[in-house]
């Protein structure tokens, strides 16, 4: 179990709001861990997520992909207004 929650995407910022460290997942938005240093926060994230895929598992429920072992296609794509696209295709770059 612990191979599979390290290829998970983890942050440790420091939350003003909470005067904490706070420990986030990417792939699991709706966790969090507050913890006073940021090596805590992360140890703490890091066992709430591996709990949460195993809930999951028992549950039968889709279990989120770490973003590292995605693939993708390289394209960038953005949407502009059709007014703006004019403007960009004629700049002459």
């Amino acid at each position: 179990m612990a191979k599979s929650i390290d290829r998970y995407t983890y942050r440790v910022t420091w939350s003003e709001e909470d005067q904490e460290h706070v420990g986030l997942c990417v792939e699991f938005p709706s966790l969090s861990w507050l913890e006073k240093t940021p090596e805590k926060a992360l140890k703490g994230i890091r066992e709430l997520v591996r709990e949460c895929v195993e809930d999951l598992r028992g549950d039968n429920q889709e279990v989120p992909e770490p973003i590292a072992t995605k693939s993708f296609s390289g394209k960038f794509m953005v949407r502009i207004p059709p007014e703006n696209a004019s403007v960009i295709g004629n700049s002459g770059g």
